[in-house]
């Protein structure tokens, strides 16, 4: 699967692995690559929406995970 962005690339590996550190790197990626304060609340908003799985889950429909 593709995600919606592709060209955002967040790295995981070898961070921490909180729910926090994992959102606040998905955020400073997005906010980097331009996304607007509208696409970057979206994505808040739904990988808040559940458990850490959920998260991770979010994330990897949205950027390029590594």
């Amino acid at each position: 699967m593709t995600p919606r962005y592709p060209d955002i690339t967040v790295t995981l590996t070898g961070h921490d692995g909180n729910a926090f550190a994992v959102l606040g790197r998905c955020r400073e990626a997005a906010a980097e690559a331009g996304l607007s304060g509208d696409e970057i609340t979206a994505f808040m908003d739904e990988a808040m929406a559940g458990d850490y799985d959920h998260l991770l889950q979010t994330a990897m429909r949205w950027f390029e995970i590594r």
